[in-house]
């Protein structure tokens, strides 16, 4: 392992609220080593194009730097686009876009900038990229978040606190306009792979169902459900399904006739009114399936509701700070420790320290023995099992 007296800290695509306190927690720690500290403008870019940006593409996070920091926002270093340093995006000689691998250029940029290794707040593919820079000689060390925390090896991703306060914040007033309107509300949160946050917002605000990824709702037995709990004294309900959930016993259109629609409509003799039906997006997809098939099948007014990307926003949590400045904290001692290639792990009370590779492509899924399936279904909320 290289002596270290310079580190980078480097932050992966997608915004979460309260990335600052991560930052703070890494350059106030490696500061009491000795350690000079910078951050890389918009993830790698910063050193991929330097020449885009002011200082190339560095960011002195110094004493002074860091005590003006709002541990609240995000604001430190920008947000990294979805720039892949080994497919690069370019244009060739003949005018031709195509794909380069940029990896060896990144890490003689880092190398030039007399850094010795870095910290970087990852999700998602971003782990994987670190992960091949590491085998390349990058010494590293990730910081996982997520807002859905689905991310595996890991018990608390940073962000999903903030998240799940924001969306039971919301869903209370979603709750209180379905108990107003005499309505029944079916709000999608986020959550493509994993329930977590659908589950623990929902158990939270005691909604009726919980409709998750891991489990296919059958819709007849949701109807029946929510036909069971709805009365005169109750004469209102809540569903909270994750984006990427699946249903069975769906009434409308099937599956076939949706597949055919799609290639008519990408046929290149589409018409205009045919082509123009189809948009590659995936909020709000869960909420309208479900809201139109409960709908067919009960008397009271379905409305659906999107929360969506707006979790992702807003200010984090005090759990969140506090989690923020403690994995920032684990970082710095982990490459103190002559940790590369790893991850900082918070399962509770301790932080730990896991092999990168462990949470590559693997999702942290709500299991049924979890006790957050216990505790909804013994409060009477259906999970979709």
């Amino acid at each position: 392992m290289k002596e270290i007296k310079r580190v980078a800290i480097a932050l992966g695509a997608g915004f979460t609220p309260g990335v600052n306190a991560i930052i703070m927690g890494a350059a106030i720690s490696a500061h009491r080593l000795g350690w000079q500290v910078v951050g890389i403008i918009d993830g790698f870019e910063g050193l991929l194009f330097p020449e885009r940006y002011p200082n190339k593409g560095l960011i002195d996070l110094n004493a002074d730097t860091i005590s003006k920091l709002n541990p609240l926002e995000s604001d430190a270093m920008g947000t990294a686009s979805m720039v892949d340093p080994f497919n690069v995006r370019s244009i060739n000689d003949l005018d031709m876009v195509e794909e380069v691998d940029m990896s060896d250029l990144l890490l003689q940029n880092l190398k030039k900038e007399n850094i010795d290794a870095v910290i970087a707040i990852m999700m998602g593919r971003g782990l994987s990229i670190l992960h091949k820079l590491n085998l390349k000689g990058l010494q590293s060390v990730c910081i996982p978040r997520s807002v859905e925390n689905d991310m595996a090896a890991t018990a608390v991703s940073f962000g999903f606190n903030s998240a799940l306060s924001f969306t039971i914040e919301m869903l209370d007033r979603a709750k209180g306009a379905a108990k107003s309107a005499h309505r029944v509300g079916v709000i999608e949160v986020l959550g493509a792979k994993s329930g977590w946050l659908a589950l623990q917002s929902g158990t939270a605000v005691l909604a009726d169902a919980v409709i998750m990824p891991e489990y296919p709702c059958d819709v007849n037995r949701l109807a029946e459900h929510l036909k069971s709990r709805i009365n005169r004294d109750r004469p209102y309900g809540l569903v909270v399904v994750a984006e990427g959930a699946s249903f069975t016993n769906l009434s409308g259109t099937t599956t076939s006739e949706k597949s055919m629609a799609l290639k008519k409509a990408l046929s290149p003799l589409a018409k205009e009114e045919e082509s123009g039906q189809f948009v590659i997006n995936r909020s709000g997809k869960a909420a309208a399936v479900l809201s139109n098939a409960l709908q067919s099948m009960m008397t009271e007014e379905i409305f659906p509701l999107v929360l969506g990307p707006w979790t992702r926003g807003g200010s984090a949590t005090a759990v969140d700070r506090q989690l923020g400045l403690a994995y920032g904290s684990a970082s710095v001692r982990a490459l103190q420790s002559g940790q590369s290639g790893t991850m900082v792990s918070f399962m509770p009370p301790s932080m730990q320290f896991v092999p990168l590779i462990d949470s590559l492509n693997k999702v942290r899924t709500v299991q049924e023995e979890s006790y957050f399936i216990e505790i909804a279904r013994s409060l009477g909320i259906f999970t979709g099992e």
